[in-house]
């Protein structure tokens, strides 16, 4: 089978499967942003000649584009939504998302996944969503739990935000904290990761969501310092990650580590061991074997 990924690179190859991972899988990331030329992006699809394409944030993909392709294409939904349920909250940034979606051109994608169950709800206003499951992790990021030298060191990778800056002033201000605000491509994370043993979530805003960085450092072999996480798929606070509500909880972890470098050294082994259910090479021939064989089944191509 081979498969080819569309997205922006900077925030998705590391989330696509690396050709050669799955027996029997060939693979190709395409580079395509928001505004990009999908003419360039089609005929870069096209010279691969794939047999299935997956588009991370199908709501960036021009109307009709990818039809010509004459494969199936899956949709993957990476974005937060307004919630009904599960804590939900009216925030701003929220809506001004699902304004985004609503330009999607959903008659090109056969099936559409979101990273969030929660989501469903609000998606469904503009387009059918097929299965929720969190962003897979590419397994070239995959690494045994260690200590980096000189550590502890943390790492936090996302924009800046005034919520996100408000938890990390302390914890930036006390201890070995390097903030990456800017994209970063994957193999340029990778050696983030590599150098650093302590990850840290925060969500954009002040509101419940699950971010892939999380799964990204756990397969790493980092502790993970995160926010709640709603939904958690399958991870638990406290024995997979340690839970922070406060830039002075986060300041408190950093502080503890600091002196004692092996506190909490069962929860990086077991949220290591957790992180192998978010393995792209386990995910993504399971998910797109699933579409062939449901679109090869009668009366269930969507469009």
């Amino acid at each position: 089978m081979r498969v080819a990924f569309a997205g922006q690179s900077t925030y998705f190859e590391a989330c696509a499967l690396p050709d050669g991972a799955a027996p029997g899988t060939r693979t190709r990331f395409v580079e395509f942003r928001q505004d990009g030329d999908p003419d360039r992006m089609v005929r870069e699809l096209r010279a691969f000649r794939p047999d299935v394409v997956a588009c991370f944030r199908p709501e960036i993909f021009p109307a009709g584009c990818l039809k010509p392709l004459g494969v199936p294409v899956l949709g993957f939904l990476t974005e937060p939504l307004p919630r009904t349920a599960a804590g939900g909250v009216p925030h701003e940034d929220l809506e001004q998302r699902l304004d985004v979606l609503r330009h999607v051109d959903a008659s090109q994608f056969d099936r559409v996944v979101a990273f969030d169950p929660f989501i469903i709800a609000a998606a469904a206003e503009v387009l059918p969503v097929w299965r929720a499951l969190p962003l897979p992790v590419d397994d070239r990021f995959f690494a045994p739990v260690r200590r980096v030298p000189g550590g502890p060191r943390a790492l936090f990778v996302g924009r800046s935000t005034k919520h996100r800056e408000r938890l990390l002033i302390d914890a930036k201000h006390h201890h070995d904290v390097l903030h990456v605000a800017h994209g970063v491509d994957a193999t340029g994370l990778r050696q983030l990761m590599e150098q650093h043993d302590i990850g840290i979530n925060l969500h954009n805003e002040p509101y419940p969501s699950f971010e892939n960085r999380v799964c990204l450092h756990l397969a790493a072999g980092h502790l993970v310092f995160s926010e709640p996480l709603s939904p958690t798929h399958g991870l638990e606070p406290g024995i997979d990650f340690l839970e922070i509500r406060d830039g002075q909880g986060l300041h408190l972890a950093l502080w503890t580590l600091a002196r004692h470098p092996d506190a909490w050294q069962a929860v990086r082994l077991r949220g290591r061991r957790k992180a192998e259910q978010f393995r792209a090479s386990r995910v993504w021939p399971r998910l797109l074997g699933d579409l062939q064989r449901e679109l090869a089944a009668p009366m269930t191509r969507a469009g």
